[in-house]
C-alpha cells in the first residue's frame, strides 16, 4: 500500500523496445540491425545480424510487467527511450528516420494508454540533421517530450556545427535532451572485462559535456534543456582538471568559447546512476541540489536494482530528496506533477 511518507518518483532513465518489429535486413536491403530473437517465454536475445548482443525480458518491451515492477519499487513514473543500440547513426539516413519512426510511434502508443505511469522521449536520425528537425516536430506533436541522442553522432561530437539545427529546433519547440552513451571510444583496445561498459562509457559523457560546454552549445542555446546518463560519467571526477586544462592552455581549449568551464556547472542535468554515496553526493556537490534527478537504466543490469534506494538512503533532509525524487525531473521535461493526480495507490 502506498504510504504517507513516500515520496512522488520520476525515473528518468529507462530504456524500451517493442515486442517484434520488421525484418530490417530485408526491409532495407542489407545488414547491421538488432533483431529479435523471441526463444523462450517472456524472454529474447538481441541479435545483430548473427552476433549475440544481450538478452533480455519481457520488462523491456511490456508496458504491464513495467507497471507491476514500479509498483514493486515504488517508482509512479518512468521515462521511455529506445535501447541507444538501436541508434543506428551509421545507416542511410532514410533508413534511420523509419525505424526512428517505428520506436517512437511505439513510445508514444503505450504513453497514450498509460498517461499517468510513462513519459516518452524519441530518437532522430541525427546524422541527417533536416531529417531530425522533422522528426522532431513530429515526435512533438504525438505526444513525446522531447528526445534522447547519443554521445557522438559518427564523426561528429555533440560541438558539431552540423547539430546546431537540431539543438535550435529543440530549444524552440521547449524539447527535452537526454544524452546516452553509445559506441564508446577505444573499445577495439578493451576486449576483456566488459570495459567499454566500464570505462568507455563514463568517459563517453565526459566527452559529450565537454564538447557541449567547449564547443559553446550552452552559450549559444541557453534555453536547452539537456540531462546527461550516469551521473554525467567521469566529468564531475575529472571537473577539477578540465578547469586546470582550461586555464594553462586557452589556447587549446577556448578556441571555440572564452568562458570557463564553471559557468556551466549548473546548466544541464544528470541522473542519479553512480552506485555510490560518495559519489553521488560529489555529483550533487558539483553540479547543485536542482540539476540531479532519478535515474536507474531499468531494465538493465548495470543499473539500480531498486530505483531511488540510493537517494532514499542519503542523509540529506526531505526537499532535497523530492529534488532528486520528481522536482528536477519534472523542471527537465517542462511538466507538471499534477498531470499525475491520478496515479493509483499500490498494492
Amino acid at each position: 500500500m502506498q504510504t504517507n511518507d513516500h515520496i512522488f518518483t520520476i525515473d528518468i532513465h529507462t530504456h524500451i523496445l517493442p515486442e517484434r518489429w520488421p525484418d530490417l535486413r530485408e526491409r532495407y536491403g542489407y545488414g547491421g540491425f538488432v533483431r529479435l530473437e523471441h526463444h523462450a517465454p517472456c524472454r529474447a536475445r538481441m541479435m545483430i545480424d548473427n552476433r549475440f548482443f544481450r538478452e533480455i525480458q519481457d520488462n523491456c518491451w511490456s508496458p504491464e510487467t513495467r507497471i507491476k515492477e514500479c509498483s514493486h519499487t515504488h517508482v509512479d513514473v518512468q521515462v521511455l527511450s529506445t535501447v541507444p543500440v538501436m541508434f543506428n547513426y551509421w545507416a542511410k539516413p532514410a533508413d534511420t528516420l523509419d525505424l526512428s519512426q517505428i520506436l517512437n510511434d511505439h513510445i508514444a502508443g503505450i504513453v497514450a494508454d498509460y498517461p499517468e505511469r510513462f513519459i516518452g522521449l524519441g530518437t532522430l536520425p541525427m546524422q541527417a540533421p533536416a531529417l531530425a528537425v522533422k522528426e522532431l516536430e513530429r515526435c512533438m506533436k504525438i505526444g513525446l517530450v522531447g528526445i534522447q541522442i547519443g554521445s557522438h553522432i559518427n564523426d561528429w561530437n555533440l560541438d558539431s556545427t552540423h547539430l546546431f539545427p537540431i539543438y535550435e529546433a529543440a530549444e524552440a519547440m521547449g524539447a527535452a535532451i537526454f544524452v546516452h552513451p553509445w559506441d564508446m571510444m577505444g573499445q577495439q583496445k578493451m576486449p576483456k572485462y566488459w570495459l567499454p561498459w566500464l570505462v568507455g562509457m563514463p568517459a563517453e559523457t565526459s566527452l559529450a559535456i565537454c564538447s557541449m560546454i567547449f564547443g559553446g552549445v550552452f552559450e549559444r542555446f541557453p534555453k536547452l534543456r539537456v540531462a546527461f546518463a550516469h551521473g554525467g560519467g567521469s566529468f564531475c571526477a575529472t571537473f577539477g582538471r578540465i578547469a586546470h586544462g582550461f586555464e594553462v592552455r586557452p589556447d587549446l581549449c577556448a578556441v571555440d568559447n572564452p568562458h570557463h568551464p564553471s559557468k556551466y556547472l549548473g546548466k544541464f542535468y544528470v541522473d542519479s546512476l553512480v552506485h555510490s554515496p560518495e559519489a553521488l553526493d560529489y555529483v550533487i556537490k558539483t553540479l547543485g541540489e536542482d540539476k540531479v534527478t532519478l535515474g536507474s537504466d531499468y531494465p538493465f543490469p548495470l543499473g539500480e536494482d531498486e530505483p531511488g534506494k540510493l537517494i532514499k538512503s542519503m542523509p540529506y533532509p526531505a526537499n532535497i530528496k523530492e529534488k532528486l525524487l520528481h522536482t528536477n525531473a519534472l523542471n527537465w521535461l517542462n511538466l507538471k506533477k499534477e498531470q499525475f493526480a491520478l496515479l493509483p495507490k499500490w498494492d
